[in-house]
């Protein structure tokens, strides 16, 4: 226990957590302060604390999933925050400092672990996106946008928002009536749909997941809209043909890094010598790094969030020009607390559809998202890529008249 009070007096300055351990004793670690909550935490076994020393994001994860680390006062939202808010990014502490050795084996085993093979890539979409759909209506807004919402304003609505992320991305694809699009990484087909709705286009949409398959055709059809708007499970290694314009939105962090040039040279090979894409994806604001351990066993295995130096490096070597990035820096934050409230008021049905422990991984995920956006080091980048320097106009101008 010694250790891990070090390492809670080094990392809570402001605000106040109570520890309290399974034998009743109880530590303070913190300092009052009117802009961070008091939190009181209880492990309720002794080996709680050796298995955080031991691996803290997995043992602390696990810990609070078993009910071996339960909340007296805040909740988990609300001590993750905590934490990070006393060690933003920008202060450059990391939390879990790392020997020579330890550095070794990460950089061995991260490109490893960042491999998807194409069996393996729908297996582990399977393994998140195919969940009961009646879980993503808990928390998502009436379009299943399961990705980073655009806030105009952070006093938007979600569903406001989600509108204002698709109006923003077809602004980008510069769009134009009877243009063939595909969405790779298309989800329950709304960004799709949304794109046919308001542009004219027609759109090929592809998925790695069944259930997703199942409900963008189901909406697609009572829509009257299947033969501009088709839905197909394929992975986007194997599709062929030509298209105006290609978006993808929230699937580029299961492609895998050593995948990147082959994925951008088959956007380039599937785009028209005029073509443009637009990649959304959750991005780095430091250098390469890892894939935590409760993520990669919890919610994405395979999953691996990008720096835009390795989006870029897999881009350039395939004449993709980058003609416009954007960083999106809190958005995804207002977006996430928003689906960690959603989540916690539904509570008893997540309970009801999985378990408790299931719940309690949820809002952990959540949670741990949420920070991570508003004080850690990850952003969303929206990146523009066209074959030609002549595809688009020279200025950005167009994008803010499409809105």
């Amino acid at each position: 226990m010694s250790l891990l009070h070090a390492v809670f007096r080094r990392l809570i300055k402001k605000g106040v957590v109570t520890l309290v351990e399974a034998d009743g004793s109880r530590h303070v670690f913190g300092s009052p302060d009117p802009f961070f909550p008091d939190i009181v935490v209880r492990f309720n076994d002794r080996r709680v604390a050796f298995d955080i020393v031991r691996g803290p994001r997995l043992g602390f994860a696990e810990g609070f999933m078993d009910g071996r680390i339960s909340f007296e006062k805040g909740d988990i939202m609300d001590f993750v925050g905590l934490i990070r808010a006393n060690n933003p990014w920008e202060k450059g502490l990391d939390i879990e400092k790392k020997g020579p050795l330890r550095r070794a084996f990460k950089r061995a085993t991260r490109r490893w672990n960042q491999i998807n093979f194409r069996r393996q890539s729908k297996r582990n979409v399977a393994h998140h996106y195919d969940l009961s759909g009646k879980l993503y209506d808990l928390f998502l807004d009436r379009d299943r946008q399961y990705s980073c919402a655009y806030f105009t304003d952070p006093a938007n609505s979600l569903e406001q928002a989600q509108e204002d992320k698709k109006a923003h991305i077809a602004a980008k694809l510069a769009l134009s009536p009877g243009q063939k699009v595909l969405d790779i990484g298309c989800g329950w087909g709304g960004m799709a749909l949304y794109l046919h709705k308001h542009y004219g286009v027609d759109v090929l949409g592809i998925t790695l997941s069944e259930e997703q398959l199942e409900v963008a055709q189901k909406r697609a059809a009572e829509a009257g809209v299947s033969d501009h708007v088709r839905f197909e499970l394929r992975d986007y290694r194997d599709l062929a043909g030509s298209f105006d314009r290609i978006v993808s939105v929230g699937m580029f962090e299961h492609v895998g890094v050593p995948n990147y040039r082959e994925f951008f040279r088959k956007c380039h090979n599937l785009l028209t010598s005029d073509g443009v894409m637009l990649l959304h994806t959750i991005g780095r604001m430091a250098g390469p790094g890892s894939t935590d351990a409760f993520t990669r066993k919890y919610i994405f295995p395979g999953g691996y969030i990008p720096a835009l130096s390795e989006i870029l490096e897999g881009s350039e070597p395939n004449r993709m020009i980058a003609t416009d990035v954007e960083v999106l820096r809190l958005h995804y934050a207002f977006t996430l607390q928003e689906w960690y409230r959603r989540t916690v008021a539904a509570r008893e049905q997540i309970e009801a559809l999985y378990d408790e422990r299931f719940f309690r991984m949820w809002t952990l995920y959540l949670a741990g998202a949420a920070t991570v956006f508003q004080y850690g080091g990850m952003v969303n980048f929206q990146i523009q890529y066209a074959r030609s320097r002549h595809a688009l106009p020279i200025t950005r101008d167009y994008m803010m008249k499409s809105h």
